[in-house]
């Protein structure tokens, strides 16, 4: 995985005005703590984000006085405290489309023994909000807080699919110069992604994003501009057979998908 500070968006440079770059580095802080991670010390945040020691450790202190790190003065290393599990329950728990597409996503993780997720955009990840698996699956444990790059996965690139180009443009140059030497291979697989959602709803990743790993994904947009997300449907080759994908669990996606905006749309009518 990159690390934080190559993910910055163009507009967090000193041009914009409005921009608050103290708030700024204070949260980029809080985004390098990763579900795999044990605790980090001052240095391994530094060089994560790309920010000097000194600011790091005015920062860190700040975040663990407002109860966002906790510090272990024995170890000397930080973790993320209450305040951020505050938040993000917060934000799970007002999300409408993880509670209504979790059962159709579970039916689906069933019937294929994968994983199906629901996803949205942290930067240049998806993010899983939501996380369905089938009890044959052994190789992906992916939980919900897991993060998937934009541009190499299924579900990255069905995202990618639903947004204007004017959202999208940017977002592609930004994947290409994070990876400069495969940027031709990128993509072409991205402009793939893009026919065959447009010619059937959904795409596939057959071990783009690891070798032994298929999916599918398919773009969930939300009526009334309410949110943006993505589904896939994944897990080892071996288990996931790229025929399968391609002609049961991908249309089988999309179904779900359709079913989520038809009932979010029925509730915001009642």
């Amino acid at each position: 995985m990159m690390d934080a500070h190559l993910d910055k968006p163009e507009r967090a440079r000193g041009s914009d005005r409005q921009f608050v770059t103290a708030l700024a580095r204070g949260l980029d802080i809080l985004r390098v703590f990763r579900a795999e991670d044990g605790p980090l010390g001052n240095q391994e945040i530094a060089r994560r984000t790309g920010l000097p020691k000194p600011t790091i450790s005015r920062l860190t202190y700040t975040l663990t006085q407002l109860g966002y790190l906790n510090y272990d003065r024995k170890l000397g290393v930080y973790s993320l405290g209450g305040g951020v599990l505050a938040l993000g329950y917060v934000a799970l728990a007002h999300l409408d489309v993880r509670r209504i597409a979790r059962p159709l996503m579970q039916e689906l993780a069933d019937e294929c023994g994968a994983s199906v997720a629901l996803g949205a955009r942290d930067r240049l990840n998806m993010v899983y909000v939501e996380n369905c698996e089938g009890q044959n699956i052994v190789a992906l444990r992916i939980s919900v807080g897991s993060r998937i790059p934009l541009g190499v996965s299924a579900m990255g690139r069905a995202y990618l699919s639903a947004l204007s180009e004017r959202e999208r443009a940017p977002l592609i140059d930004q994947i290409l110069r994070k990876y400069p030497d495969d940027k031709t291979k990128i993509l072409r697989s991205i402009e793939k992604s893009f026919k065959d959602i447009e010619k059937r709803g959904f795409c596939v990743a057959i071990g783009d994003w690891r070798k032994d790993v298929n999916g599918a994904g398919a773009a969930l947009a939300l009526p009334n501009g309410a949110g943006l997300y993505a589904l896939n449907c994944g897990g080892p080759a071996y288990l996931l057979k790229g025929k399968d994908i391609e002609e049961i669990y991908g249309p089988k996606l999309v179904d779900i998908a359709n079913k989520v905006v038809s009932l979010i749309g029925v509730k915001n009518r009642k």
